[in-house]
C-alpha cells in the first residue's frame, strides 16, 4: 500500500513537471513569435495589438505541446540538458516551425511574413535550451555545494565517471558526496564535470585527498586492468582512503548508466585478473551460429562458462557432456533456469568409454567440439599417474577418434601451461594430448587446435577456494614456497579467448594465451587475507613432487607464430602417432608416468612421430 502511494506521488510529480515544461516552452514560442514580428515590422508596437499575432503565437505553442506529447520531450523523461533532450526539443520545434511555414503560405505574407517561421523557430529553440541549461547548471551547483555525505574522490573523469557523479549528486538518498576527480589525461586538468573539479592525476592522489578531506576513492574506469587497480589501491592505502570500484560494463545494474549501487568493494579478480578482451565477434559468430556444438567436461568451471558464452552466439544445438550428473544439473540450471535433466542435449558419458562416445558422436554429428574434460589436480595425479593416463591421454584420444569418425569441422583441445616443458604427470599427460590433437590435424579432415593457458581464478580446486576456506577457519594459510608464482586469468576471460582461438586457430597449432605477468602465490594469499580484514599467518609447506617454481607458456625451441590477435601466440606441436599410444598396456602407475615423461620430448623416434 505504501509503495503504491509512493508510486502514485511520483507519477503525479512527473506530470506536474511535464506540465510546467509544456507551459514554459509554449511561452518561449509566444515570446519568439512576438519578438520576431516586432522586429520584422520595424519595431512597430502596433503588432502587439493585432489579434492575429496572438493567435499565431498561441497556436505555435499549442502545436509544439501536442507534438512534444506525441513523440517529443514530454513523452519520456530525459536527463535535463542531456543530448537526448536537446535533440528531442529541437526536433519538436522544427516540426512546429514547418507547420508555421505552411500557415504563412496559406494566409499570406501580409499577416505572417514568410521569414518569421524560420527566425521564430531558431529563437524558440535557443530560449528553450537556455532554460534547460539554466536549470541543469543550478542543480549541479546546488548538488556540488551539498555539505553532507562521505567525501569521495572519483578516479576517471570520462563518461562513466561523469554519469556516476551525476547520479550520486542528484540522488537524495546517496550517502556519498563527490568532491573531486583525478584523471591521468592531463588535458582534463581544471575541467569541471557536473560542477566537480578535476584536480590532478593519479600521482596527485595523496595531495587531493588531504586537500578535500576525502574518505573514499571510487575507481570509475570499467576497463581498468588489474595492474592499474593494484597501483591505485596502493596509493589509496597511503592516503587512508577506502577503495570501491565500478565493475565492467556487463555487471552494471543499469546498462550505460552507472549508479552508486553498482559500486562494490575490491575483490581478488580486480587485483589479479581483470583486463579488457577484444574479440572478433564476426569470426566467432560465423564459427558457432547455426552449428551443432559439443562441450566435454561441460559441468566443470571452464566447461560450464564455455557453455554459457557459446549459447549467446545462437548455435543450432549446444550439447553438454560430462560424467558428473550433479555438474550437468548445475550447468543446465544456470543456462535455462530449469534443471529437469530431460533435455536430449545432456550427455552423461565418461570420456574413457570409447564405444559410447563414438555412438553418441555418430548420432549427434557435432560441427564444433570443445574438449574441456580432464583430471587436473597435480598432487593427486603424481600419486595416481595411471588415472591421468586413462583420462587425459586415452580419454582425449577417444574424443578425438569419435569426433573424426563423425566428421567434426573444428576440434579445440583445452590444454594447460603445465604442458610446456612438463615436469609433472599432469603436464606430461596434457602435452601428449596436444600432440595427439596435432596428429589428427595431419591425418583427418577438419581443423584440430589446442589452447594453452594457466590457472583460472575461482575455478574448482584452484588455490583461491582453498585459501578462502583456510581464512574462514582462522588460518593458517598454507603456501608451498615463498617464490612460487603462477599465471592467472578470469574464467570468462579464458573462455572468451578459447572461443576466439577456436575461430581463428590454424590446423595443428597450439594457441598460447597471453596470461599477463605471473603472480606470486604468497601475494595472492596476502591479498585475500587483507580483503578479509583478518590477521592470519601464512606458512610454507615446501614444493610438492612435479611442481615448478614458475610455469612456462612455451617449450624450449618452440617458434612463436603471430596470430593477428594481441593476446594470442601460436606454436607448432609435434604430432604423436595414435597407434603407439593405443598399444600401451600398463600394469602399474609408475610405468605410465615413465612412458609419458619419455614421450613428451620433441626428440622422438620416427616410430613415435609423424612429420
Amino acid at each position: 500500500m505504501l509503495e503504491s502511494r509512493a508510486t502514485e506521488k511520483g507519477h503525479a510529480r512527473e506530470n506536474v513537471i511535464r506540465a510546467i515544461w509544456i507551459v514554459s516552452d509554449g511561452l518561449c514560442w509566444v515570446l519568439a513569435i512576438v519578438a520576431t514580428l516586432f522586429t520584422r515590422l520595424q519595431l512597430n508596437a502596433s503588432v502587439l495589438e493585432l489579434h492575429s499575432t496572438w493567435v499565431i503565437a498561441l497556436g505555435a505553442a499549442a502545436v509544439h505541446g501536442m507534438v512534444g506529447l506525441s513523440f517529443g520531450p514530454y513523452m519520456v523523461r530525459h536527463v535535463r540538458g542531456s543530448f537526448e533532450e536537446v535533440t528531442s526539443v529541437a526536433r519538436t520545434a522544427l516540426i512546429t516551425g514547418l507547420t508555421l511555414v505552411t500557415v504563412a503560405w496559406v494566409i499570406g505574407s501580409s499577416q505572417l511574413p514568410r521569414s518569421v517561421p524560420f527566425l521564430a523557430t531558431a529563437l524558440a529553440i535557443v530560449l528553450m535550451l537556455a532554460g534547460r541549461f539554466t536549470v541543469r547548471t543550478y542543480r549541479a551547483h546546488r548538488a556540488a555545494n551539498r555539505r553532507h555525505g562521505r567525501r569521495v574522490i572519483v578516479y576517471g573523469a570520462g563518461l562513466a565517471g561523469g554519469r556516476l557523479v551525476h547520479n550520486m549528486l542528484h540522488d537524495d538518498r546517496s550517502e556519498f558526496l563527490p568532491v573531486a576527480f583525478i584523471d591521468d589525461d592531463r588535458g582534463k586538468r581544471r575541467l569541471r564535470v557536473e560542477g566537480v573539479p578535476v584536480l590532478g592525476t593519479r600521482t596527485d592522489l595523496l595531495q587531493v585527498a588531504a586537500q578535500k578531506s576525502a574518505s573514499h576513492l571510487f575507481i570509475a574506469i570499467p576497463s581498468a586492468d588489474a595492474a592499474l587497480i593494484r597501483e591505485t589501491r596502493a596509493l589509496a592505502n597511503q592516503s587512508g582512503l577506502t577503495v570501491k570500484v565500478l565493475p565492467p560494463l556487463n555487471d552494471w545494474v543499469r546498462p550505460d548508466d552507472p549508479h552508486g549501487s553498482d559500486l562494490r568493494d575490491l575483490n581478488l579478480e580486480d587485483l589479479l585478473g581483470r583486463r579488457a578482451i577484444q574479440l572478433d565477434q564476426e569470426a566467432i559468430l560465423e564459427h558457432l551460429t547455426g552449428k551443432v556444438v559439443l562441450v566435454t567436461g561441460a559441468g566443470g568451471s571452464i566447461g560450464s562458462e564455455l557453455c554459457r558464452q557459446i549459447s549467446a552466439f545462437s548455435p543450432d544445438r549446444l550439447i553438454m557432456l560430462d560424467r558428473d550428473e550433479s555438474a550437468l544439473h548445475a550447468v543446465q540450471l544456470s543456462l535455462s533456469g530449469q534443471a529437469l535433466l530431460a533435455n536430449d542435449d545432456l550427455l552423461l558419458v565418461n570420456i574413457r568409454d570409447a564405444e559410447a562416445l563414438t555412438d553418441h558422436f555418430a548420432e549427434l554429428r557435432p560441427d564444433v567440439v570443445f574438449h574441456a574434460a580432464a583430471l587436473k589436480h597435480l598432487t593427486l595425479l603424481e600419486r595416481y599417474p595411471l588415472e591421468a593416463w586413462k583420462t587425459n591421454v586415452l580419454g582425449t584420444l577417444n574424443v578425438l577418434h569419435a569426433a573424426a569418425t563423425s566428421g567434426v569441422g573444428t576440434f579445440v583441445n583445452i590444454s594447460t601451461d603445465k604442458a610446456a616443458s612438463p615436469t609433472s604427470v599432469l603436464g606430461n599427460s596434457k602435452r601428449i594430448a596436444e600432440r595427439l590433437t596435432a596428429h589428427y590435424s595431419e591425418t583427418q579432415i577438419g581443423r584440430y587446435v589446442s589452447v594453452r593457458f594457466g590457472n583460472v581464478l575461482g575455478s574448482r580446486g584452484s588455490v583461491i577456494p582453498a585459501f578462502t576456506e583456510q581464512i574462514r577457519r582462522g588460518g593458517p594459510v598454507t603456501v608451498t614456497h615463498p617464490d612460487v608464482e603462477r599465471y592467472f586469468m578470469l574464467i570468462p576471460e579464458a573462455c572468451q579467448l578459447v572461443l576466439q582461438a577456436g575461430a581463428m586457430g590454424h590446423d595443428g597449432q597450439a594457441m598460447v594465451l597471453d596470461m599477463g605477468t605471473p603472480v606470486k602465490i604468497v601475494d595472492v594469499a596476502r591479498e585475500l587475507i587483507e580483503l578479509s580484514g583478518k590477521t592470519i599467518e601464512v606458512t610454507f609447506t615446501g614444493l610438492r613432487p612435479g611442481e615448478k617454481l614458475s610455469e612456462d607458456l612455451f617449450t624450449e625451441g618452440e617458434d612463436h607464430l603471430d596470430t593477428g590477435h594481441p593476446l594470442m601466440t601460436a606454436v607448432h606441436v609435434p604430432s604423436l602417432a595414435t597407434e603407439h599410444v593405443r598399444t600401451q598396456v600398463f600394469r602399474a602407475g609408475n610405468v605410465a608416468s615413465q612412458w609419458m615423461a619419455a614421450n613428451t620430448t620433441s626428440r622422438l623416434t620416427s616410430v613415435h612421430t609423424r612429420e
